[in-house]
């Protein structure tokens, strides 16, 4: 209930990265990629008689309603609609929110949960609610993105204003604004207005991070040191994004000294786990100042290219304000690589990095005289290690995919794609994972010709070293796995 109480308006994502929006004909719901429309806007009422609910107004002014009617005859599954507010049926618009990790599920009165289906059609898209399988548990989690109606679109807000959302209406004529301020406040908005991490930092020119305990990732003055503050608005919370041609899925961020997010090979403390997280401007350019964004509900994971996650640490002195990189084993922990972003300024065009040699060596020394401490550290191309020079740990590859159409086409060609990490070669694993993963059953793992486009089924090792894939997952009922069968290519 907290991501509700504080907040008067959310978007709800699903498990597929879809939004749920609310369809022009003032009934039918379905899910969207398209985050940024007023119609994937709720606003949230408490329930007065009942602490524990709450109820999901639409920009239409109609409530989000669970029925009794199946969305299917002999399917499991009823149908969930928009529907005007009915008093005496008040019951059908009441949601109990149950926080599972860092999403939510939302039981409806008859004690089934809200879920985004996922599959063929007439499934693709649909929203009912049920008691889901263990195959499609995470079809019933939602992630819940806090709505600032300060930073929304200036229309999107008077659709808002101008609809009456009841006695327990979120909204008010208060939030309206100015179209001279609209400019201005575009300039601060939130990563909860993102669909993938990298479509995000693409956009973004300056960010701020902010950790689980509320401080900001902070360059210290003496241009060496990163610590935690909860000054927001210093000149030292900016970082510059930069974006790697040679990658699209890697950043690196600049401090206000000109100097880049570094994981370094020092241990924070000797004898522990934990190294430092520092500012340097290297001659060369190399891995240690490259960053993975990696999504994790509302917020990121930024992690090194050896596999350890920037990390925010509480505590005691000497660890309270600190920042580490390292891969957090205790669960009291693993909230500390968790990171809010807001972006500061927006790039416009396409940003490239400063012409810097680049090595793929972390054998360098610090090119500026205001950190003399770097000159006499040497890294190694280390990481994700508890002691100086052991060998890095590797959580896995990055696998990177989409869902085929039925005739083979792939919807969002220019994006990234969903992903997951995997650990091993083995394709038949690999199909397993994406099953419990997807939730479709019987998936067809592709890969796409570079000569003609053509997919092709999988059916040898995945490549060794870990290396980034790109993947399509077809079907096992579509037309272009027949023709697969057809061809003797399964």
């Amino acid at each position: 209930m907290e991501h509700f109480k504080k907040s008067k308006a959310v978007k709800l994502r699903s498990h597929l990265g879809k939004y749920l929006v609310a369809d022009e004909n003032n009934e039918n719901l379905r899910q969207s990629r398209k985050g940024t429309t007023k119609e994937s806007i709720w606003s949230v009422e408490l329930v007065e008689t009942k602490s524990h609910c709450i109820r999901l107004r639409n920009c239409y002014g109609r409530c989000l309603t669970a029925t009794a009617a199946p969305f299917l005859l002999g399917m499991t599954g009823n149908k969930v609609i928009q529907a005007n507010f009915d008093a005496g049926l008040s019951w059908k618009y009441e949601w109990e929110p149950i926080k599972e990790g860092f999403n939510v599920k939302l039981r409806s009165w008859c004690g089934k949960y809200l879920r985004g289906n996922g599959g063929t059609p007439p499934w693709r898209n649909s929203i009912t609610h049920d008691d889901p399988s263990s195959a499609t548990h995470n079809w019933i989690l939602w992630g819940v993105e806090v709505v600032d109606l300060l930073l929304v679109n200036h229309n999107i807000i008077e659709s808002f204003n101008q609809r009456s959302f009841g006695s327990y209406s979120s909204f008010d004529s208060s939030h309206k604004v100015d179209h001279s301020q609209s400019n201005s406040m575009l300039q601060t908005s939130s990563i909860n207005s993102f669909s993938l991490p990298m479509e995000f930092f693409q956009r973004a020119k300056a960010v701020r991070l902010r950790s689980h305990h509320d401080k900001y990732l902070h360059a210290e003055d003496d241009e060496e040191s990163v610590n935690q503050e909860r000054n927001g608005s210093s000149k030292n919370a900016k970082w510059i994004v930069e974006l790697i041609p040679e990658y699209d899925n890697i950043i690196r961020l600049k401090s206000c000294y000109n100097k880049y997010l570094t994981a370094s090979n020092q241990p924070l403390l000797l004898g522990v786990t934990g190294r430092k997280v520092v500012q340097t401007m290297p001659r060369r350019l190399d891995s240690s100042v490259e960053w993975e964004p990696i999504r994790d509900g509302a917020q990121v994971k930024l992690k090194t290219r050896y596999g350890n996650f920037l990390r925010a640490n509480g505590g005691l002195p000497p660890w309270r304000n600190s920042v580490t990189h390292d891969i957090p084993h205790r669960s009291s922990t693993q909230d500390w690589i968790l990171w809010d972003v807001d972006v500061l300024e927006i790039q416009i065009g396409n940003p490239t990095p400063p012409p810097i040699p680049h090595s793929d060596s972390l054998d360098f020394e610090s090119s500026t005289p205001s950190s003399p401490s770097l000159h006499s550290h040497r890294f190694s191309r280390q990481e994700s290690t508890d002691s100086v020079g052991s060998p890095p740990k590797m959580e896995g590859r990055t696998i990177y995919y989409h869902v085929a159409e039925d005739n083979g086409d792939v919807d969002d060609e220019n994006v990234q794609g969903y992903s997951l990490v995997f650990n091993g070669n083995d394709v038949e694993q690999l199909t397993r994972k994406f099953a419990e993963e997807t939730g479709l059953d019987g998936v067809i793992v592709c890969s796409r010709s570079p000569l003609n486009g053509k997919l092709y089924p999988l059916r040898l090792h995945l490549p060794p070293n870990n290396v980034t894939m790109q993947v399509v997952l077809v079907l096992p009922s579509s037309k272009v796995a027949k023709e697969f069968e057809e061809q003797g290519l399964l």
